[in-house]
């Protein structure tokens, strides 16, 4: 038996947790519990753990292991932040310098099992707060956090992989920063993806210098085109009506969009579904994800529910934002299901990819594979991990965007940083 586990409590995945965490303290290992569920719910974790790690990991995870091999873990603290409860609590805020975090040691992963191992992180945070996400839980303050670009630059190199993927809250909350990212990645003629919002677009030389520096999609939380659902979740956005054209500034740069979307706000009615499944094939977005509004626990939006009595459970295997665990305003749960279900049909049926096709035909057989693969392939993936053949696959794909983004990099770096201003840029895409 180890001597010391740590497990992170995901709100889905909490019971299982328990389960495991019981199972090895049954046995004599030493437990520690943390993640964002035990954040927002540390008397419910408290009984499965000998210890909890509140806050930033990296930071708490030396002090746990000293306090392991001094016999100490096990001796109760009061928090000036959480009252007692006879279980340790380790906390630690995320105010440090995070250009202090060491990088991951990717060389442990087994490439073969990964689309790519090259997952980085270059913020921590974002300028927004809505209300439903999970930034907003109580008792997490999360400053936006840089590393210094250079870091990224050698964590990118030495994982010797062509396409990573920023998995940034924002990693364009701060523009100066990115444009210093952007001049840093540029020279390593790979390519990349990473969450953003929509107002990034606020600056097209931005989106121009992401292109040139190898950025080939985009994740956005549109979460709603209804400008008084986003003003009800406090999303500073701009307006919806001005979303298309912003998708259009992307799209004309060669950059693809994953569009993300929530279901159920207060001023959703059975109309949503239909409504944004033709906006998203109107604007060709290559991808979409959808969510069921979901209150996640010790959250404004959970306050403001179960201030209501609209909270049906707390059930926390199913707020996995696939199903309705409260009462929406407009529709039934069981209706609110049905659309979300129905438009995940839609949106990945043969018609619809088809529909959402680049507008140049040079880059539509590559959004083809890239969309058949993501999200109508499940049983073809069980085979290639089963028999190790994803690389074979992948792999050509990937290099592929990458040899066809580098070429268009060099047309766009021909161009005049005006050209979009003026309707001549040779949009790629990609």
């Amino acid at each position: 038996m180890p001597q010391v586990v740590g497990i992170t409590v995901h709100l889905t995945f909490a019971r299982r947790a328990y389960e495991l965490a019981d199972w090895y303290r049954a046995r004599g290992s030493k437990v520690i519990l943390g993640g964002l569920h035990v954040l927002s719910c540390p008397d419910e974790c408290a009984p499965h753990a000998d210890a909890l790690a509140l806050g930033d990991g990296v930071q708490l995870w030396p002090r746990i292991l000293s306090d392991v091999e001094r016999g100490k873990l096990g001796v109760p603290q009061v928090s000036p932040i959480l009252p007692d409860l006879g279980t340790r609590r380790y906390i630690a805020t995320y105010e440090n310098d995070y250009s202090d975090d060491p990088a991951p040691r990717r060389e442990i992963l087994s490439r073969r099992s990964f689309l790519t191992t090259t997952s980085l992180i270059a913020t921590r945070g974002c300028h927004n707060r809505c209300g439903f996400c999970y930034l907003a839980t109580d008792g997490l303050r999360m400053p936006y956090r840089m590393k210094h670009p250079q870091q990224i630059v050698e964590e990118f190199k030495a994982d010797d992989q062509p396409y990573a993927v920023f998995i940034d809250n924002n990693l364009g909350s701060r523009r100066d920063y990115l444009h210093a990212l952007c001049a840093a990645l540029r020279p390593l003629n790979k390519i990349w993806s990473a969450a953003v919002t929509i107002d990034v677009t606020d600056d097209p030389s931005l989106i121009r210098h992401m292109a040139l520096a190898g950025c080939t999609g985009v994740f956005i939380g549109f979460e709603s085109l209804s400008d008084d659902n986003l003003v009800d979740a406090h999303k500073k956005t701009p307006k919806t009506s001005d979303y298309a054209r912003r998708v259009r500034i992307l799209h004309d740069y060669g950059i693809q969009v994953n569009g993300s979307f929530v279901l159920g706000f207060d001023h959703d009615r059975k109309d949503v579904f239909a409504r944004t499944a033709d906006w998203i094939e109107e604007n060709r977005l290559e991808c979409a994800t959808f969510h069921i509004l979901t209150p996640y626990p010790a959250t404004p939006l959970f306050r403001q529910m179960e201030a209501q009595g609209s909270i049906l459970h707390r059930d926390w295997s199913l707020y996995d934002t696939g199903h309705a665990v409260f009462q929406p305003k407009h529709m039934t749960p069981e209706e609110l299901e049905r659309g979300y279900a129905w438009i995940y049909q839609r949106l990945f049926s043969h018609l619809s990819i088809w529909r959402r096709r680049p507008e140049q035909w040079q880059a539509v057989p590559l959004y083809l594979a890239m969309s058949y693969l993501y999200k109508r392939s499940n049983r073809f993936w069980h085979v290639l991990i089963k028999y190790n053949l994803v690389n074979p696959v992948w792999k050509p794909l990937v290099e592929l965007t990458r040899i066809r983004h580098v070429r268009y990099r060099r047309q766009l770096a021909g161009q005049p940083a005006s050209a979009h201003a003026t309707g001549q840029v040779v949009s790629a895409g990609v």
